[in-house]
């Protein structure tokens, strides 16, 4: 699955119609996709269509048509100057019966369901006058909001804030980097020819079905030493202070991955848990005699992540960067001694490694993960919701994880866990995006039983149910198909 920009799909949409695809049927397939998603979300609650002049406003008047042949009531507002297929789908939505009155007219009565479909993925730029004002009414009204492809005013301000976003053939940057705007996401095969949504050029969006192929198998002769064995090299002591819990995560994760043994590289005093594994205290930074297939290095190393990650490069294995690890000079190190190596960054390392600021980052979350990949010839794993998985001019968008995530320690977690992947021999852009995967699969799980309050630990133990899941092809789509 690739992630379309709103001007890519266009493109489809148009080299569809050259094909000779009828844009009619495009439109009759997008309205009875979006009127069964809504069905199946509402019932026979009455419906509030808003409907622009376009083509998205045209995809309104088929749900219209759609739900009043299901017995919903429907209200609906629509600009004038329908053209082209909007125009056939508004007379053959008059032709039942029902009364189209203008836009300027809409008002919001309690119990309805509010159809956004004003404005699709043609917007050059922001609402303003009358149609932000509308935006805002909708927004105001709180009524549930089923958005057709796009909220309106996406990617701009000010935007529907959707209850349910219906997305069209393919996903669109806004659904993944503007997801709370969108709220729960469908997406809806509407019949565009499948050459035509498998672009090399754009980032993909990790499925189930592009991951399940790089899981490490196990064969019945396995030991401990065959499966991968992991270094954890971390955690810093000071006068005053000692980060010991982020190397510990980091080893917890490495197992629950599937690690068959854990060496814990860790300042003298860290308390001896995993107890699985192997600890090594050290009273500096240093490499003892480790035998491992992969490192994971810098959790919690404080002023001491610099030195950890300088030490680790002596053994030139395939090696996890995170958090106090990742400095300008230490990507260099590793870029010019051909170490392969997996950096983990949230915006505000990604900036210091670019030079730029957090919120440029944030900004552009995928120019970000590009620009660093390619300046240090590195894996990239630049976290955020969603997270960006780089290396050369790959790019995948993970469609895993949530809020609840946000806590201290489970960035440990995943530092551990893309290490063990990496021990069992698999590449650094697929141990990354497997990894990134499960590691939010498992925040999934969680947050569905328990919502947020989740403790880093309980991600790393829910990571052997997550890898099963995927295993069996028993994963919750992130998104339904309609």
């Amino acid at each position: 699955m690739r992630l379309f920009t709103p001007e890519a799909m266009r493109e489809a949409d148009r080299k569809a119609v050259e094909r000779g695809y009828p844009s009619l049927l495009l439109m009759e397939w997008a309205g009875m996709k979006a009127a069964r998603v809504y069905l199946e979300l509402f019932g026979k609650a009455p419906a509030l269509v808003l409907a622009g002049k376009g083509n998205n406003g045209g995809d309104g008047l088929v749900l219209a048509r759609h739900l009043l042949l299901e017995g919903v009531g429907v209200r609906v507002y629509a600009a004038g100057g329908q053209t082209g297929d909007a125009l056939l789908a508004l007379q053959a939505l008059l032709a039942h019966g029902v009364e189209v009155r203008p836009l300027e007219e809409a008002s919001f009565r309690e119990g309805e369901v509010v159809v956004d479909a004003l404005f699709g993925t043609g917007l050059k730029g922001p609402l303003t006058d009358f149609y932000a004002e509308l935006v805002e009414r909708v927004n105001r009204a709180g009524l549930p909001v089923l958005a057709l492809d796009l909220p309106s005013g996406l990617p701009f301000s000010p935007h529907v804030r959707a209850t349910a976003t219906v997305a069209f053939a393919a996903l669109k940057t806004p659904h993944l980097f503007q997801r709370e705007a969108c709220g729960k996401l469908y997406l809806a095969e509407i019949g565009l020819p499948k050459p035509l949504l498998e672009r090399e050029d754009l980032p993909e969006v990790a499925s189930p079905e592009a991951l399940r192929p790089l899981l490490p198998r196990r064969p019945l002769t396995a030991h401990k030493g065959s499966v991968g064995r992991v270094g954890v090299l971390g955690g810093y002591q000071g006068e005053d202070l000692r980060y010991a819990g982020a190397p510990l995560l980091a080893a917890l994760g490495a197992y629950r991955m599937g690690a068959g043994l854990v060496h814990l590289v860790a300042p003298e005093g860290t308390p001896l848990e995993p107890l699985e594994a192997v600890f090594h205290p050290v009273p500096s930074p240093a490499l003892p005699p480790l035998k491992a297939e992969a490192l994971a290095v810098g959790m919690g190393g404080g002023p001491w992540g610099r030195a950890w990650a300088l030490k680790a490069l002596e053994a030139r294995l395939p090696t996890v960067l995170d958090a106090d690890a990742l400095h300008p000079e230490v990507a260099e190190a590793y870029r010019k001694a051909g170490v392969p190596a997996v950096l983990t960054p949230h915006a505000g390392e990604a900036g210091r490694l670019l030079g730029i600021s957090p919120e440029e980052v944030a900004k552009d979350p995928l120019g970000a993960a590009r620009a660093l990949a390619e300046r240090t010839g590195l894996a990239v794993v630049l976290k955020g919701n969603p997270t960006v998985v780089a290396e050369g001019e790959r790019l995948s968008v993970n469609p895993t994880g949530n809020p609840a995530l946000a806590t201290g320690g489970t960035g440990d977690v995943l530092s551990g866990a893309i290490a063990a992947l990496l021990a069992a021999g698999l590449r650094p852009f697929d141990a990354a995006r497997l990894g990134v995967f499960l590691h939010g699969l498992a925040g999934d799980l969680l947050a569905e039983e328990k919502g947020v309050g989740l403790l880093a630990r309980e991600v790393a133990e829910a990571l052997p149910r997550a890898r099963r899941l995927l295993q069996e092809g028993r994963v919750p789509p992130a998104f339904f198909p309609r």
